[in-house]
């Protein structure tokens, strides 16, 4: 049995101006982990969660933290090549908007089985700012699910009711916890990707 392919977007920060940026190199706070170690996320253990029935195509985008929509369209599209006929999509804050703002604007050339926005922004600077119609979105999947939690402080809960009116077929999943969904553990994504794959086969 072949494996469902799953392709991941990473999150990122995308400024306005270079101005802007070099303010934020400035003044955010630097964090360093005395042990060492980078944080757990589920990001990371997404191919161990999902099982041997799924293969996962993490794609590392280009300057994340002064992300450009046109520079992570040509890496993403340098992609293609590895990708199956039929894949599920996943974006993560800044990459749950490109992919948004890609799929909109683009024809993708594979069948999407599924698309997940996580914790999605809605249209931020730095050319990442979405058209006013996203049918385009639904035209190319039925299964959209939208996954935000009330407490989130990196992107405001209100981005997901403004997917919802854009993408009125997506079904929004709603959580008051998770924050912005940098934790070890997502089981209601796993459990999502998997259950799709059992009911398609």
């Amino acid at each position: 049995m072949n494996k469902l392919q799953v392709i991941y977007i990473h999150g990122g920060e995308g400024w306005s101006t270079y101005e802007e940026y070099l303010t934020y190199l400035k003044t955010t706070d630097v964090i360093v982990d005395p042990r060492g170690e980078a944080p757990k996320r589920w990001s990371k253990t997404l191919s161990e969660r999902l099982g041997d029935d799924f293969q996962v195509l993490s794609i590392q985008m280009p300057s994340k933290q002064n992300a450009k929509y046109n520079e992570w369209k040509i890496w993403f599209e340098r992609h293609f090549q590895f990708f199956d006929n039929e894949v599920v999509l996943i974006g993560h804050s800044l990459g749950a908007n490109f992919l948004a703002k890609y799929l909109s604007e683009n024809t993708f050339p594979r069948r999407i089985l599924s698309l997940h926005l996580v914790a999605g922004c809605f249209g931020e600077p730095g050319w990442f700012e979405l058209p006013k119609d996203l049918s385009n979105i639904e035209k190319q999947t039925k299964d959209i699910v939208i996954y935000h939690s009330h407490d989130d402080d990196v992107v405001p809960f209100s981005a997901a009711g403004k997917y919802k009116v854009s993408l009125p077929s997506a079904k929004v999943v709603e959580f008051s916890d998770r924050g912005h969904f940098l934790g070890e553990e997502f089981p209601e994504l796993v459990q999502n990707v998997t259950n799709y794959e059992k009911d398609n086969i």
